[in-house]
């Protein structure tokens, strides 16, 4: 990077990461009356996202009061079936905005609306805004109460505090740092070390390979350009969950090279997650590494490196100490430290093929037989070499295309069109476009047009074209006990995934909740069904490619 382009990139960080952690003067109660513990912090590491607020633990049971932290109005409320299941979005009068899900039940005048609105549009999934000051809540009122609902494994609370006039996500836990005890600090188990391509070697390779911090004999020799990363975790008192890591410094030979503080970020800054951590080994390995480097094309604003982005070049033959400090939020701190013999070696240049060459700073089009992909600039966090192959099989609905045999994240949705030759059925809709990886298969959706299947992905990769022509599967569950209303189904959709279901009883509707992470329907409101007559149900499922499966049953 330019020098020059590098100072005023940097004077604009420290600016924004001042105004993220210059937070006015405002205070907030707990939302719980009993004691605070928790088993997520923000800015743990998810997939595709850093976790936006704290997970505040429930005593292990449903049904806890949620108090308001402050006073303030209802301005959304959201109801899916993953996700944050039902949650509550909370305007207060200082500026902020809350946000708390997994709930399993609204206050009666909310959750009034709420399913006053379920039962007129026939559907389980809200997503509803109010006018201000129609649902009004003073600081310490009840307006929810905790659950485990949508895509929770444990009763908890989520709650996240953003700024009301940005969006942008900040640290709740500055608020209530006097209500929980931290005397832990984090702790690191291994380190990466990445030779920069064509620029660097380690130990005769420029493969990245990782080390751990208790290997005693560890065998680093580099030359060239190399960059770090770490493997890291933060712990609290008296639980045995790990969270992320608030500040990570890398200091080579004293000097400071690198530094994160995850304290905020904005809804567009979320999957830059993956040109911090190491995507590749995220995806393969299940294995999160933070990289002590800024990628060119990476946004997020919590990152500050030296001029070379915290690259490190080593170039004498000596020993280069390598140091690492951990900080959460209460200064609990941990320090990690190796040695990096400087060891001169040769470095195989790298000669990038043009056609196959994707820079981050530009517009790129991928194309070949059959084959469009659209990448604007701002998608890429790094130049990329596609390790590209076509794969023909004129029996097949299209042919097969490897973007890359490696994950690469793009930074949002990126159109892709795939021709098709075969038309084994004559209803378009029900062609779909599929991912392939480790052996799965994912549906990408998308639409026929003129020849053409048209979708959106997030990820280089390889993909191709099917057919789904079969509906989803119905399931019914404890028929024993459905004429005292506890009716439930398990269905599941093979290909495309489940776009809608609808069920009728004695032909009205009924609200039945739908969960993805145990694919069960249940029935909302069983004081709704009459007792001691026979009841008539119809149940219609729907997948992605319009395939419907119609069940009845009598009971």
């Amino acid at each position: 990077m330019n020098i020059y382009k590098w100072i005023g990139t940097l004077a604009m960080m420290m600016a924004l990461g001042a105004s993220a952690q210059e937070q006015p003067a405002v205070s907030f109660i707990p939302p719980f009356d009993f004691p605070l513990t928790l088993s997520g912090n923000f800015g743990e590491l998810r997939s595709n996202h850093f976790h936006g607020g704290l997970d505040f633990k429930t005593q292990g049971a449903v049904g806890k009061p949620i108090r308001n932290i402050a006073d303030g109005y209802v301005s959304r409320v959201t109801v899916t079936p993953g996700g944050y299941g039902q949650a509550v979005y909370m305007v207060h009068d200082n500026g902020y905005t809350s946000v708390h899900g997994h709930l399993i039940k609204f206050a009666p005048e909310i959750a009034q609306e709420v399913e006053a609105y379920q039962y007129e549009n026939e559907t389980f999934a809200v997503d509803m805004e109010f006018e201000p000051n129609r649902f009004r809540f003073a600081q310490g009122e009840v307006f929810a109460w905790s659950g485990n609902e949508g895509y929770s494994f444990g009763p908890h609370l989520h709650m996240e505090i953003r700024k009301t006039d940005t969006d942008e996500y900040i640290d709740p836990l500055q608020f209530y740092m006097d209500k929980i005890k931290d005397t832990t600090a984090p702790r690191a188990t291994h380190f990466m070390i990445y030779p920069q391509r064509g620029k660097g070697v380690l130990n005769g390779s420029q493969k990245k390979r990782s080390f751990s911090f208790a290997g005693k004999n560890n065998r680093l020799e580099a030359w060239g350009e190399i960059a770090a990363g770490i493997k890291a975790y933060d712990y609290m008192d008296g639980t045995h969950n790990n969270y992320g890591v608030h500040s990570v410094t890398l200091y080579v030979d004293s000097v400071e090279v690198f530094r994160s503080t995850v304290d905020g970020f904005l809804p567009d800054e979320n999957r830059a997650i993956n040109a911090w951590t190491d995507y590749e080994e995220y995806v393969m390995k299940n294995s999160w590494f933070m990289r002590s480097q800024v990628l060119p094309g990476n946004p997020w604003r919590m990152l500050k490196a030296d001029e070379n982005g915290g690259v490190i070049t080593i170039d004498e033959e000596r020993d280069y100490h390598f140091r690492y400090e951990l900080e959460d939020l209460y200064g609990n701190s941990r320090t990690y430290s190796f040695v990096v013999k400087g060891k001169e070696q040769p470095i195989e240049p790298w000669q990038p093929e043009g056609k196959n060459f994707l820079k981050w700073n530009r517009k790129n089009v991928v194309w070949d037989l059959g084959l469009q992909l659209t990448i604007p600039e701002g998608m890429l966090y790094d130049d990329v070499e596609l390790n590209y192959q076509l794969t023909k099989d004129s029996a097949a609905v299209s042919y097969e295309y490897q973007m890359h045999d490696a994950p690469v994240p793009l930074h949002a949705a990126c159109e892709l069109m795939i021709g098709v030759h075969e038309f084994p059925v004559t209803d378009m809709s029900k062609y779909y476009v599929v991912q392939k990886k480790k052996g799965r298969r994912a549906s990408m959706g998308g639409y026929f047009e003129n020849g053409w299947m048209h979708a959106t992905i997030r990820e280089l990769g390889t993909y191709t074209v099917a057919i789904d022509t079969i509906g989803p599967k119905v399931v019914p569950l404890n028929k024993p006990q459905w004429r005292t209303g506890n009716i439930q189904f398990r269905i599941s959709d093979a290909e495309t995934g489940i776009k809608s279901y609808k069920v009728y009883i004695d032909g009205k509707f009924a609200l039945f909740a739908f969960s993805s992470k145990n694919a069960r329907l249940k029935m909302k409101h069983p004081e709704r069904l009459k007792k001691g007559v026979t009841h008539k149900m119809e149940i219609v499922v729907t997948d992605y490619c319009g395939n419907e499966t119609r069940m009845e049953y009598t009971f």
